[in-house]
């Protein structure tokens, strides 16, 4: 008699060669099939923060952004406290119409002159007293004189002068920036 051969390997013995490349290749093509799209996922979601783009809209492409009007400003010089309103822009939102800071303008024979409201000193808004023509900071008693320069000696520097244009329309634009406070030099920050 002949005895009966199995097809059917052995249980202890190793998986045939072909099994473990049939094997192998399915979990190689089940990861790229997952990962796949999880990477385009993931790309997706990350993309705004990948993207430099500005904190505000409604800015010219140089960073200025409409104030007020040459009409609305006084003729003798004296600063009026205006805010500007943008669209604040983080990573993922946008804020529409925000105040996004507020300057002083004035109308020295013509030239518009514009200033940083916040003190160079620690921060706080600096108010203007019409009583004696001169720039005041609540916090610390840091004065300055109409034309932002210091008049004692607390504030590092003196007001942060904007750069401002005046268009055909009369219209005013202030390139807005906030600087760092507590030191002598006037550095733009972010």
């Amino acid at each position: 008699m002949v005895p009966e051969v199995s097809s059917v390997p052995a249980p202890d013995s190793p998986p045939p060669r072909r099994s473990f490349i049939t094997a192998a290749a399915a979990v190689l093509s089940g990861a790229i099939v997952g990962l796949t799209p999880a990477a385009a996922g993931v790309a997706f979601l990350f993309d705004p923060l990948l993207k430099r783009r500005p904190s505000m809209r409604g800015a010219t492409e140089d960073g200025y952004l409409p104030v007020a009007t040459l009409a609305e400003l006084p003729t003798d010089g004296t600063p009026l406290r205006f805010s500007i309103i943008a669209d604040k822009l983080d990573a993922w939102n946008i804020f529409r119409q925000q105040t996004v800071g507020t300057v002083y303008l004035r109308n020295v024979a013509g030239t518009v002159i514009a200033f940083n409201d916040t003190c160079p000193h620690l921060g706080c808004k600096v108010d203007y007293k019409s009583s004696n023509d001169t720039f005041f900071c609540p916090c610390h008693a840091s004065a300055f004189d109409l034309d932002g320069k210091k008049t004692n000696d607390i504030p590092p520097r003196g007001m942060d002068a904007l750069d401002n244009r005046v268009d055909s329309d009369g219209r005013v634009w202030v390139k807005y920036e906030n600087f760092q406070r507590g030191v002598a030099e006037k550095k733009v920050i972010g």
